[in-house]
């Protein structure tokens, strides 16, 4: 999954690329050639079935070979319960749309994303109400996990979900690596971050709320599953 991750970031990250394409090298070279080349073959299947039907694949995989650190508390959330808790945190279509006229996009915080089952629940749920996640949705996904994430990462980039991918942890705020997703960085998300953030600290120093505002208290990993729940998935 990293040698995949790799291959996709080094497609479009300028920034990361001679960093991962020497780890790309240490990781081949680890192996012989036969099973080297079965990671391109992999991912045509991970390809195939994503096309067949959108779901969390490789969180599937993961969960079935018991890959899953259950000492740690990781148990990934079943795809179909993820699509229930999607529907429920969109609500309703004419909500989806007031928070897209407010700001051109939504924006999705998923603090213990383990192989990305909500976000892509939820963006499926956003293309079911004919909204375009492509253009229209923004996630930032963490995990304390590096194959979690390598996972999320793969995933997210073959639906092209615009997506910051980061190895960390959310309950110390310590974040270790960041993965953007070609859809991110071919759709300018981070210009685009950028002024929805500046024109909110605009309004705030315009329009000073009544009461203080609440912290943003992220999620503890280690006490919650790793692919979220209604609890952790912000949208706004």
């Amino acid at each position: 999954m990293e040698a995949i991750a790799i291959a996709l970031s080094n497609a479009v990250d300028l920034k990361h690329r001679e960093k991962r394409e020497k780890r790309y090298l240490e990781i081949v070279g680890r192996y012989d050639r036969d099973i080297v080349e079965t990671f391109p073959k992999i991912l045509a299947e991970v390809v195939s079935a994503l096309e067949a039907e959108p779901g969390d694949v490789l969180g599937t995989v993961y969960g079935e070979l018991e890959l899953h650190n259950v000492a740690r508390g990781q148990f990934f959330t079943p795809y179909i319960l993820c699509q229930t808790m999607a529907q429920a945190i969109i609500g309703s279509r004419e909500s989806l749309l007031e928070l897209i006229e407010r700001n051109g996009f939504v924006s999705a915080m998923e603090p213990a994303c383990g192989a990305g089952s909500l976000i892509i629940a939820l963006a499926e749920a956003m293309r079911q109400e004919g909204v375009n996640y492509q253009q229209h949705l923004h996630v930032t996904a963490i995990d304390i996990d590096t194959r979690a994430v390598h996972m999320a990462y793969v995933q997210f980039t073959l639906m092209h979900i615009p997506a910051v991918v980061v190895v960390g942890n959310s309950l110390s705020m310590e974040m270790r690596d960041h993965w953007y997703t070609p859809a991110h960085i071919l759709g300018g998300w981070s210009a685009r971050l950028s002024r929805r953030d500046a024109e909110a600290a605009a309004q705030r120093l315009l329009n000073p709320p009544a009461t203080p505002e609440t912290a943003f208290e992220p999620a503890d990993p280690r006490r919650a599953d790793t692919t979220g729940t209604p609890r952790q998935l912000s949208l706004f």
